[in-house]
């Protein structure tokens, strides 16, 4: 997916970023940040896993205490459908436990 986007990105008069030594080694353009991943979603509970991962984000990295403290989430919407309870996330959900970036 990035590298279909990339070259036609880069084709249409997209600008590449700058090049570091690694980037330039690995021949690797500079249009993505470097940690950024990608995951094709593979069933409902998949999608639901990951949809929790980002929900539970600003509370992973220390920016608020629960999910709902963090006024840009949809994690608002998705509680007034009621798919979350509003306690939902004041722990680390186990749907997401040992989820990472390569998953």
């Amino acid at each position: 997916m990035k590298g279909g986007f990339t070259r036609k990105y880069l084709a249409s008069g997209g600008k590449d970023g700058e090049h570091c030594h690694s980037r330039k080694r690995k021949g690797e353009a500079a249009v993505w940040q470097r940690r950024f991943w990608e995951h094709y979603i593979r069933d409902a509970e998949d999608f639901q896993k990951h949809v929790d991962y980002i929900h539970f984000n600003p509370v992973k990295h220390g920016l608020v205490e629960r999910p709902a403290d963090w006024q840009w989430s949809s994690f608002h919407r998705h509680l007034r459908a009621g798919w979350y309870d509003p306690d939902w996330g004041a722990q680390e959900p186990l749907s997401i436990a040992g989820l990472t970036p390569r998953e």
